[in-house]
């Protein structure tokens, strides 16, 4: 659930909860407030009523005194105390039946007729007939006042246990009030946290993150699986870290290729005070060994001329295997020259793969050691074999020679130059320069296999995946600077 969802849901959520208990609340305070209101109205309308019987009598008494105007005494309290006894009806037909009115109501019609008789006979001209209605309507407001006293106090005793459990009600009511709003706001509290949680806690384990990638630190655990915009920032920053990790990797690289290819540039030029001289020299030994007739002479020279144009060249540029034949064809040359028919070096090849590219003196140092270390002592018989095939989708170039062999503990430490081991023999360090050079080239390791046993010979194998033109052009451009 997005962080968006969640607000849009939990806060009106909160929101509908808190006003259902206040409305739950006004509710239960509007219907004691209704209660209250029944009771009072009718003991305020029996005050009423009893107030206007009392001044209509009085109006009366004032008629009677003086009949030659009868608006006061037909004027609007007469008019109130009809309505108001009407309102008296309507509330005994909808209330409690401890509410008995129908006395009262009769001594309300009484009063009315007595006072009717009264006027009637006061314009009849019949004072004393008049006076005898107005002592009966006196009497009968005084009965109207105690029947309204009674009924308000049977009101009240009857109210009395109902208002008892009204204020007990109330009490309930405000107990569980403080509760509904004490829980309203503990749930307030912890949806608060639940969400800021649920938002800074993210946050602040990425800041953390972010500060670790920028303090260098890339190893960058993977973080808790989440379905809304910070897990996918986690993820982002997790991708990129790992990413970084990658770049990083592949620039040290191609910083120790550079290394190790400038190590070799100044090999050679430490071992080569003077190229052009020594060119130049070696020309001169080859025209005079042709005048004096020296043609083998001459062949040599210009084979190891050919060899030392070839380990001058700049290192960083990779070759193509038909390059690298034709440097290993001088070097085997030179060494014919040496070692005559005692040796026999047999070239099989598949042409298809000759344009693959490798880095350059990667088969050469390989093609020393047989001859140097595996069929030196041999008088005669000794064979060096160099095949390069196909294997599936690698080139297989394999390099073998009947030669003494090597002991496993010799065996073992030649293939840990491959992982990285220092050597301080001159043919070890070559090698060492041929691994490394391969797994920085290919960006693949385990390439090289070694078998060999004492007494029958070694076989190097070198697995190379074909690279395409585009990836070859890219590894060939290094950085000269």
């Amino acid at each position: 659930m997005t962080i968006r969802k969640k607000l849009l849901l939990f806060i009106p959520l909160l929101v509908v909860f808190a006003n259902i208990i206040a409305y739950f609340v006004f509710q239960s305070g509007k219907v004691v407030q209704q209660s209250y209101d029944e009771m009072l109205g009718r003991i305020l309308l029996i005050e009423q009523t009893s107030e206007s019987a009392e001044g209509n009598l009085n109006l009366l008494y004032t008629y009677l005194l003086n009949p030659r105007d009868d608006k006061g005494v037909q004027g609007m309290t007469e008019y109130q105390l009809k309505q108001l006894k009407g309102r008296i009806q309507e509330v005994s037909d909808s209330t409690d039946p401890s509410f008995a009115e129908e006395d009262y109501m009769n001594l309300l019609a009484t009063f009315l007729e007595q006072k009717q008789a009264a006027v009637l006979d006061a314009k009849a001209q019949d004072p004393q007939s008049a006076f005898e209605h107005y002592i009966e309507a006196e009497k009968t407001v005084s009965y109207i006042h105690e029947e309204g006293q009674r009924l308000i106090d049977a009101e009240l005793a009857y109210y009395r246990p109902i208002i008892e459990n009204i204020r007990n009600k109330n009490e309930q009511m405000n107990r569980l009030g403080v509760a509904l709003f004490g829980m309203n706001a503990l749930m307030g509290v912890l949806l608060a946290i639940w969400v800021s949680r649920s938002i800074t806690g993210p946050v602040g384990r990425l800041v953390r993150l972010a500060k670790r990638i920028a303090t260098g630190d890339l190893n960058i655990e993977p973080q808790p699986r989440r379905d809304d915009e910070l897990g996918v920032l986690a993820d982002a920053i997790s991708q990129m870290s790992a990413d970084l990790s990658i770049l990083i990797e592949k620039d040290k690289q191609s910083l120790e290729m550079r290394r190790l290819v400038k190590e070799l540039e100044l090999l050679a030029l430490q071992n080569q005070i003077n190229p052009h001289f020594l060119f130049n020299t070696l020309n001169v030994l080859s025209k005079l060994a042709i005048l004096e007739g020296a043609e083998k002479t001459s062949d040599l020279i210009v084979s190891l001329s050919n060899l030392l144009r070839y380990s001058l060249q700049k290192l960083d540029k990779p070759v193509t295997l038909q390059e690298e034949l034709d440097h290993i064809n001088e070097y085997v040359t030179i060494q014919q020259a040496r070692f005559r028919d005692r040796i026999r070096f047999d070239l099989n090849f598949d042409a298809s793969v000759l344009q693959q590219q490798i880095p350059a003196l990667t088969i050469q140092p390989f093609i020393e050691n047989a001859f140097l270390h595996g069929v030196a002592d041999m008088e005669n018989g000794a064979i060096i074999t160099l095949t390069l095939s196909r294997a599936g989708e690698d080139v297989q170039i394999e390099i073998s020679d009947n030669g003494k062999g090597m002991t496993e503990e010799t065996r073992l430490s030649v293939l840990r130059l491959e992982g990285g081991a220092e050597s301080s023999s001159s043919t070890g360090l070559g090698m060492q320069n041929v691994f490394r050079r391969l797994q920085l080239f290919y960006e693949k390791e385990g390439m090289v296999e070694i078998r060999s046993h004492t007494g029958l010979g070694t076989t190097i194998t070198i697995r190379i995946p074909v690279k395409k033109e585009s990836e070859q052009t890219n590894v060939s451009v290094v950085d000269r600077g």
